[in-house]
């Protein structure tokens, strides 16, 4: 395969070396070969249709390309750094396959326009998966949930306990998330699946091209409406690295909670062993390194947003060299993301809830405190006033080291003469999350509503 650019006729000396190696992007932007060989077919087709390639002349050329990709798959194409990006190489190697007509493949385009539409089908794909990963997540924390419907946990607010819930529903919490960054990556890939290619280098081509034929080959629903914006637009990754910041930030709280749940101090679940490492030297230690090395990815992909956030800031329109810096951060934001949603949704399923542990703790901390006051409230009492009355009947708890429910009745009524014996029923854990019986509260009933309503959701 020859390594002579097809761009150097004005030039009188070769480029310097280092320059070349510095410049390439194929060490990296080869992952789009078959997109590139994807969009240049279509260009072909588009080409013949308008006239300005034969028949057989596309036919060559498809054959060629179709060779070539066999070649990239089986491991023996010849990349050259020397040729600079995938698109030159793959160029390259189909003249030197059909000659001449191979040369006629980049009529009415430029590596601006190619590069740009490449990206947009790649990423394209690359959502869809992603969404279908995160899907089996989110199914597999909903049937999570549906076997611990009925299973108590204390709720939390700044890390203390606050009030008992069912650790469905807390499993559900995630789940919401996870179904706003699934509708956030479907939103994005409307933008994403815009056509590019015809804009050319950036005011578009001379040739007879039909750009609608090209876009419906590709399965792109729109085109580009201007040519300079066309090849010089990266919002779109932009945007699905936005999206994906905020979908890592959602697995790195999820994350920080695991850790927290599977330390001796918490003891509310157990990682499956495939899921946690061993110490080198502390024998008993079982460290749940997936849900932390998840948290420590997160801020990689937050700097990826920024790193392409400060590329795109200062470039006057419309194609800069600038942008071949966009690869990198996107890809690896793209790897990132779909590793860590593929080990959450194998991980989730095998999760070991510990019930008794759970029921345990949330009996501690007064978590039905907010119950009392609730039932003061409906003999009659002022909030405000059963606020008080509770809060003295917390601190007398904590003084005699004790819980609300072991108080006996005649202690209760010395904080408030109204409390009669009926109290003890909403000072049980079962109580009070079966009191919250409200569209988005926390009684098992309600969740396994709310579980039913996903299940569709997730059909649509």
């Amino acid at each position: 395969m020859t390594t002579e650019k097809p761009w150097t006729g004005r030039f009188t000396a070769p480029t310097n070396q280092f320059v070349e190696a510095f410049t390439a992007s194929v060490d990296f932007d080869q992952r789009l070969y078959h997109y590139d060989i994807m969009g240049s077919i279509a260009h072909a087709r588009m080409l013949a249709k308008v006239g300005v390639l034969t028949e057989a002349e596309q036919e060559q050329i498809i054959a060629g390309l179709g060779s070539i990709e066999q070649e990239i798959e089986a491991g023996t194409f010849d990349w050259s750094v020397a040729l600079e990006d995938v698109h030159m190489n793959i160029e390259a190697r189909l003249t030197a396959k059909i000659g001449n007509v191979g040369k006629k493949l980049h009529t009415g385009r430029s590596r601006n326009d190619q590069v740009a539409t490449d990206i947009r089908l790649y990423l394209r794909d690359e959502i869809d998966l992603i969404r279908a990963e995160l899907k089996r997540l989110i199914e597999g924390l909903v049937d999570l949930a549906g076997r611990e419907t009925d299973t108590i946990m204390p709720g939390f607010t700044h890390l203390q306990s606050a009030q008992p819930i069912s650790f469905a529903h807390h499993m559900l919490a995630w789940v919401e998330m996870l179904m706003r960054d699934r509708e956030r990556l479907a939103d994005c890939r409307k933008r994403v699946n815009t056509m590019p290619l015809g804009a050319a280098a950036l005011a578009g081509t001379s040739y007879p091209i039909d750009r609608t034929y090209t876009a419906a080959l590709l399965g792109f629903d729109n085109i580009a409406e201007n040519s300079l914006d066309a090849v010089s637009d990266r919002d779109f990754a932009i945007e699905f690295t936005a999206d994906a910041a905020l979908l890592m930030m959602h697995l790195s709280r999820f994350g920080e909670e695991l850790v927290l749940w599977s330390s001796a101090q918490f003891d509310f679940i157990d990682l499956g062993d495939a899921f946690c490492t061993g110490s080198s030297i502390m024998p008993q230690k079982k460290n749940p390194d997936v849900p932390e090395l998840v948290r420590g990815k997160t801020g990689r992909v937050y700097g990826h947003l920024t790193s392409l956030l400060t590329l795109m800031k200062s470039q006057a329109l419309a194609y800069n060299k600038d942008n071949q810096e966009d690869k990198e951060p996107l890809f690896d934001t793209i790897d990132t993301l779909k590793g860590s949603l593929r080990v959450y949704a194998d991980m989730m399923p095998q999760v070991q809830v510990k019930r008794s542990n759970m029921y345990h703790a949330a009996k501690q901390g007064f978590t039905t405190a907010t119950d009392l006051a609730d039932y003061l409230v409906c003999k009659g009492l002022p909030f405000r006033d059963a606020h008080e009355v509770v809060g003295q009947a917390v601190r007398h708890c904590i003084e005699h080291e004790t819980e609300l429910d072991a108080l006996s009745l005649k202690t209760l009524q010395g904080f408030s003469e109204i409390i009669t014996d009926d109290v003890y029923s909403v000072l049980t854990l079962e109580g009070s999350v079966a009191a919250r019986n409200h569209i988005g509260g926390t009684a098992p009933v309600q969740v396994r509503k709310a579980i039913a309503r996903l299940k569709v959701r997730l059909a649509e």
